[in-house]
């Protein structure tokens, strides 16, 4: 998929300081977040001190390699990790309540309610025992209290909603009766059906081919409208989040190296890391002879990450940064738009001009 930001630059008035420029009071607040895992070789730093906001009925599209701490970051905030060895700490607050101390029962309540998720395989995601309807009733049912054939109507209606043909027979269907793009789609009913406040979508496209993913986006982007849901978008294709995001967040080894709204991160990144990702997609336009520059290198390990800045290693622009070591001292990331790097906002500039621009045309 190009990379094209169809959505129109937004004012940055009204910056906090986890958002990317909205005055829009957020649904959601993480503040300083930290999710450690204990394991045989050590204490893996998984998520290591993030930050960010979502304001309400906008999409923060979160952006990463593998092991950036993307999906960990989403399971802490519907509290789905195993207490017996993670430690959680800094603060997750949904429309004012603080869910890094709410119990398993308050969490309950939430879970499907107002906060709902997209989990990124729809195969795995849903029981091969029983039928399409059932599932996506389930929690209507649960949570709405509502009788068994008031549920099984708001299942075809929501059927209906994202797009499969006979709602009213499908409805009986299983999940191995289903096209990839069709269980995804009923993946996204089943999250819906109670008009949650946050959706949480985890690599809602992978494994589908670009024209079924084209379909799942902009069905999100309608769906949104529609109910006005906020939306965590969690994936490593920027074309994806160039399509339906509001603000991008980039990670990077558990940590959140740039954030800014869609048209400022892809149309003039800060970010040496941010500068790597876009150079490694293909591009539509230009030469087709034009090799991808991947990013060198592989990401640090959690187990030790690096004390300084987690991308130096991989990074070809340490040398040029003067009054602090990219090795040893750690960036931090401004409020608002902003990268955590070392580098000097001139440099940076003159870097991305003579350097960057040119490969992404």
């Amino acid at each position: 998929m190009s990379i094209t930001t169809s959505k129109p630059a937004k004012d940055t008035n009204g910056t906090n300081a986890g958002g990317a420029g909205h005055a829009t009071e957020p649904i959601l607040s993480v503040r300083d977040l930290k999710v450690h895992f204990s394991t045989e070789d050590g204490i893996v730093k998984a998520v290591d001190g993030l930050s960010f906001d979502v304001p309400r009925g906008k999409t923060l599209g979160i952006v990463g390699e593998s092991g950036s701490g993307k999906s960990v970051t989403s399971q802490a905030v519907l509290a789905l990790h195993n207490r017996g060895n993670t430690r959680i700490s800094g603060g997750i607050r949904f429309d004012g309540q603080e869910l890094t101390t709410a119990s398993e029962r308050e969490m309950e309540r939430l879970r499907g309610n107002r906060i709902a998720m997209i989990f990124q395989d729809p195969l795995t995601a849903l029981s091969p025992y029983y039928t399409v309807g059932r599932q996506i009733s389930e929690p209507f049912r649960k949570h709405r209290g509502a009788s068994r054939r008031e549920a099984r109507e708001r299942a075809i209606d929501m059927l209906a909603k994202v797009g499969i043909p006979n709602p009213q027979r499908r409805v009986d269907d299983y999940p191995h009766q289903f096209s990839g793009g069709m269980r995804q789609r009923a993946i996204i009913a089943m999250a819906l059906v109670c008009n949650p406040d946050l959706l949480i979508a985890d690599e809602p496209t992978t494994a589908l081919d670009v024209t079924v993913q084209a379909q799942i986006l902009d069905l999100l982007r309608e769906l949104q409208e529609e109910f006005g849901s906020a939306i965590i978008l969690i994936t490593h294709d920027l074309g994806v989040v160039s399509q339906v995001s509001d603000d991008v967040l980039v990670m990077y080894a558990g940590r959140a190296v740039e954030r800014g709204s869609v048209h400022e991160v892809l149309r003039r990144p800060h970010h040496p890391y941010t500068w790597g990702l876009l150079s490694s997609v293909p591009r539509l336009r230009g030469d087709v002879n034009q090799e991808l520059i991947p990013i060198k290198g592989t990401p640090p390990s959690l187990l030790a990450p690096p004390p300084g800045c987690p991308f130096e290693p991989r990074c070809a622009h340490p040398s040029q940064v003067t009054g602090a070591s990219c090795a040893t001292d750690r960036p931090v990331l401004p409020a608002g738009r902003g990268a955590a790097c070392h580098l000097a906002e001139e440099r940076r500039n003159a870097i991305f001009d003579e350097e960057i621009r040119p490969r992404l045309g």
